[in-house]
């Protein structure tokens, strides 16, 4: 007996796309043979990913909670009332074989019912109606983190699904935290030689230590000395497009965001974002003789008072 997909999962028959998307993951992360060594993980990854690849998909799992098992056998005409209605009549056939079902009606409301007519005339072979074809198999949904560089200039990777399969993917400059990148016929496989279901990356930024990225803007911290901020000066900075160079204004407190328009992330289709550089006034950890007498006579002749209210 096939193994119920919400049990698979170990999530209720009413549970949200957000539940079982999580469920997933906590079961992948376990299963996945990568990680797991052991002899049945990988059947079991396998169990999983089927059970993930039916039921995230709303259509697809739709036809599995009317129809059970059989759901990729069953026509899609056949309406999920009318099947249920049949099934407590008694209607003991699948779909199968050449022409209509052999019915075994044992009778109640439904006996003497032509049930060919019931369901829509699907099974039509024998009267020149039309015949369907096999399911298209499900679209599939995995994630795909990037670096904030691979986001800037795009890149090539080889990506590992859920299933163990590999697929080479794309990366276009200028993709964003969020962004669905398809990659058609990479999805489910349909039954009977239907075409294949798609694939969406979604696309998520691994933690960099010096980029932070929001939509296509990129922050970073700017390291000041504390007479290139009291005095202003231009500075190198890095960026995921190469080194730039930074005007930093006279009086410059940390905090202040200073803009490089057009630094951010490339957009193939509009205005690229900007780059904003958090100025971080920093002071030497050890000063030499001639360093500490320059401060301590900065301090007797300067009138600055950081903590004044003013």
């Amino acid at each position: 007996m096939a193994a119920d997909f919400y049990e698979v999962l170990g999530v209720p028959r009413s549970a949200s796309q957000e539940e079982i998307q999580r469920a997933y993951r906590k079961l992948a992360r376990s299963y996945h043979p990568d990680v797991n060594k052991d002899p049945g993980a990988e059947d079991r990854f396998k169990e999983i990913s089927e059970a993930y690849q039916v039921l995230s998909d709303p259509e697809t799992r739709r036809r599995y909670d009317a129809f059970g098992p059989d759901f990729r056998q069953v026509p899609p005409d056949v309406d999920p009332e009318t099947w249920a209605r049949a099934r407590a009549a008694g209607a003991g056939a699948g779909f199968g074989g050449r022409g209509a079902p052999a019915w075994d009606f044992g009778g109640g409301d439904f006996a003497g019912t032509d049930f060919e007519d019931l369901l829509g005339g699907i099974f039509a072979g024998r009267r020149g109606g039309r015949r369907w074809g096999p399911v298209r198999g499900a679209d599939q949904e995995a994630e795909l983190t990037v670096t904030v560089e691979d986001a800037y200039r795009g890149a090539r990777r080889t990506l590992t699904l859920p299933s163990g399969r590999r697929v080479d993917v794309t990366i276009p400059a200028g993709v964003t935290e969020g962004q669905r990148i398809r990659l058609a016929g990479q999805g489910g496989q349909g039954g009977d030689g239907a075409p294949a279901g798609d694939l969406y990356l979604i696309v998520r930024f691994a933690p960099h230590p010096r980029y932070k990225v929001q939509g296509r803007d990129i922050h970073v911290a700017l390291p000041l000395a504390p007479w290139e901020a009291a005095l202003g000066a231009t500075v190198a900075i890095d960026t995921p497009g190469g080194e730039a160079k930074v005007r930093v204004p006279a009086g410059t407190p940390s905090g202040r965001r200073l803009r490089l328009r057009g630094r951010g992330l490339p957009n193939p289709r509009g205005t690229p974002g900007d780059l904003l550089a958090e100025a971080r006034i920093m002071v030497p950890s050890e000063l030499t003789d001639e360093e500490r007498r320059l401060y301590e006579e900065l301090s007797s002749v300067s009138r600055f008072d950081p903590r004044s209210r003013r």
